[in-house]
């Protein structure tokens, strides 16, 4: 009996102490999954239609390209670093795959050579800000205007057509699944692995945290700042591929406001805009939550414009939760 007695309060004590440290480590992705679960119960209650199969492809597998290009956001901004170009890198790699796609070269060609342009672009971007020391907003700025009129110049704007079934392969199934939303859930639990159980994601964390400790403990920054670059690149290159194959045409342009969607993703998922915390999970969540509150105010009838102003909010919201979070810690740790 005695013993018993002890054991209860002992395993109590043990499941809040694991709770405390789960809400600890995956906060903010607790909490964005909570929103989901939230808004799927109460729009699902003023109106059934929303959980529709068509409806729910749209909301995890249409959207699945931002989620893939934020994985590799996460990587950049964990390392206190930020991309503003990604969109118009998007734009340029998509152009590229349905350019080749149409001219002749193999389909695997078209599908493959995105993520490796995309690679270099951004290698040159992570030496630049790695070994020129330039700061990564003003390297991207300059590579956002440089992409976008860049693209511009070049194709005009034009509609690419005539693209080969075989290279749509975000409109494909495996084993009745959407192809984009395989992507998106294999990428994110890979890289989330790759970034907490190998030493060079947990580097990646030590940058973005302190920099100079990172050096000091021997991390080649430099050389980590430019491979982290270049991942990005190729995660960009991916998304590109699936978001260049939704649809049965490719326009050459500049997806509007794509990069401030895919920054804001990986911030309100809980990547700190400060680095060095932080989890490509909670990207691809919040990434899942736009969709959803896009799709529940057209369910609700109301306008599609107020997206952005809840976006808005929640961007302040984050902002201010990781600096009240940093605030505590450091306040303990003195």
């Amino acid at each position: 009996m005695m013993s018993e007695a002890v054991a209860q309060p002992a395993r109590r004590l043990r499941r809040q102490n694991f709770a405390q440290r789960l809400f600890a480590e995956y906060g903010q992705e607790l909490v964005v999954l909570a929103a989901i679960a939230v808004l799927f119960v109460v729009v699902t209650l003023v109106n059934p239609r929303f959980v529709n199969p068509n409806n729910l492809v749209t909301i995890f597998s249409g959207n699945a390209y931002i989620a893939v290009a934020a994985i590799g956001m996460a990587m950049v901004i964990m390392t206190g670093n930020i991309d503003v170009s990604v969109g118009a890198l998007i734009g340029v790699l998509a152009t590229i795959a349905g350019t080749l796609a149409v001219s002749g070269y193999p389909i695997w060609v078209a599908l493959v050579a995105p993520m490796f342009v995309g690679m270099a672009i951004n290698a040159v971007i992570g030496v630049l800000v790695a070994y020129a020391r330039i700061p990564a907003i003003v390297v991207t700025l300059g590579a956002l205007s440089i992409l976008r009129g860049g693209l511009i110049s070049v194709t005009g704007g034009t509609w690419i057509t005539d693209l080969p079934p075989d290279f749509l392969i975000a409109q494909k199934r495996f084993l009745s699944v959407p192809v984009p939303l395989l992507f998106m859930i294999v990428l994110t639990v890979l890289a989330f692995l790759w970034m907490r159980y190998t030493a060079f994601g947990r580097s990646i964390y030590a940058i973005g945290g302190n920099r100079e400790a990172a050096v000091a403990t021997g991390i080649p920054v430099e050389r980590r700042l430019v491979t982290v670059f270049a991942i990005h690149g190729a995660f960009a290159g991916i998304a590109a591929i699936l978001f260049a194959t939704q649809l049965q045409v490719i326009q050459s342009t500049v997806p509007p406001n794509l990069e401030l969607t895919i920054i804001t993703a990986t911030v309100i998922g809980g990547v700190s805009i400060l680095g060095g915390s932080g989890t490509v999970i909670g990207s691809t969540l919040a990434t899942i939550l736009f969709a959803t509150i896009g799709s529940a105010l057209i369910f609700v009838n109301v306008s599609a414009y107020w997206l952005r102003a809840v976006i808005g909010l929640l961007i302040l919201a984050t902002v201010l939760a990781d600096m009240w979070r940093r605030h505590g810690r450091n306040g303990a740790a003195a």
